[in-house]
């Protein structure tokens, strides 16, 4: 099978990035299982000796379908664009939608609830190489140390909860993702990290807080945090209730539970080897190519995955606070 991707941006990344490195696991996979695989893609590539083939984009960036090879049975893209001519396409998509936006007909979400709010019920769990995570558990957790792993300044990841209910239960609180404005001893700002500096940030902490005010799409921290046995305290919205079982974290509600959980202790309500045997199980990139692959026959075969356009159904604005 001959599969093109697009991505505007050097792979894989250096640093930081979510998204990105999913795409570029997946197409790691894709190789490894025999497909053949080509990027259209930034000059700074460097893909080739992964066995991707690389075909530059030249002059204006929306040129770039154009570039789509003879002979390609199906294109992967991560964004919501429907492609000139009759190649069979396949979108991924990872954001939510604005109001009243339509999306392709052969449109993939990143989780379940993901899916129904734009009236869909294709999604795919995202997934990491779990080879770019080796597990260093923390000899002993001692619930005093929490990680917040997000864009810090996106009022929907509810930093000012997360700050709250560690100050208000004498507690410390790792921000990585930006940075919390203020002065207390409990709060210390790691700016954007990534690579080996996000995993000592997640390995030195005893649980991460994820109380986000939206329906959140997936949440890549989330199992990136659960790869090193951290438990994850999230919130009831979007994926999270999928993603966090009862053996790798909790539900909080609403800030007093929230706060609550936070003051408590619970170190040994968790088993990091548990946790880690649940992400592996439930978000390895081999499972997530492995469920891909099954749409792109689909699609090849000339099925749509939506029998009508997948469109943002609800009333309010997604980035709109959501009660906590």
């Amino acid at each position: 099978m001959k599969i093109v991707f697009f991505h505007h941006e050097a792979l894989p990344v250096s640093g930081y990035g979510g998204t990105e490195r999913i795409l570029f696991w997946h197409m790691v996979e894709l190789v490894r299982r025999g497909e053949q695989v080509v990027l259209v893609g930034h000059p700074d590539s460097k893909v080739k000796e992964y066995g991707i083939e690389l075909l530059t984009y030249k002059d204006e960036l929306k040129q770039w379908p154009r570039m789509i090879p003879k002979g390609t049975d199906i294109v992967h893209l991560s964004f919501n664009v429907t492609l000139p001519g009759d190649i069979p396409t396949i979108n991924t998509v990872h954001g939510n939608g604005k109001i009243g936006e339509l999306f392709t007909e052969n449109s993939v979400f990143v989780s379940k609830k993901h899916a129904e709010i734009h009236g869909s019920s294709q999604y795919i769990h995202n997934a990491i190489d779990f080879n770019e995570y080796p597990f260093c558990p923390k000899d002993k957790r001692e619930w005093n140390n929490f990680l917040f792993l997000a864009k810090a300044s996106w009022k929907v990841k509810n930093l000012n909860h997360a700050v709250m209910a560690c100050r208000h239960s004498s507690k410390h609180l790792h921000v990585a993702g930006g940075r919390w404005w203020g002065l207390s001893r409990y709060i210390h700002n790691h700016g954007i990290v990534g690579g080996e500096e996000k995993l000592k940030l997640i390995r030195m902490s005893d649980a991460l807080l994820f109380p986000v005010r939206w329906h959140e799409p997936f949440g890549i921290a989330v199992i990136e945090a659960m790869s090193q046995g951290l438990p994850v305290i999230g919130s009831p919205y979007g994926s999270l209730p999928e993603l966090i079982s009862k053996e790798a974290g909790f539900i909080a509600n609403n800030y007093v539970e929230l706060q609550k959980l936070v003051k408590e202790n619970h170190a040994e309500s968790f088993d990091p080897y548990i946790i880690r045997q649940y992400a592996e199980t439930h978000f390895n990139i081999g499972r997530y190519t492995e469920k891909y692959l099954e749409l792109y026959k689909k699609v090849i075969s000339g099925e749509k995955l939506n029998s009508s356009l997948p469109t943002y159904k609800l009333l309010q604005r997604a980035e709109d606070l959501l009660p906590f």
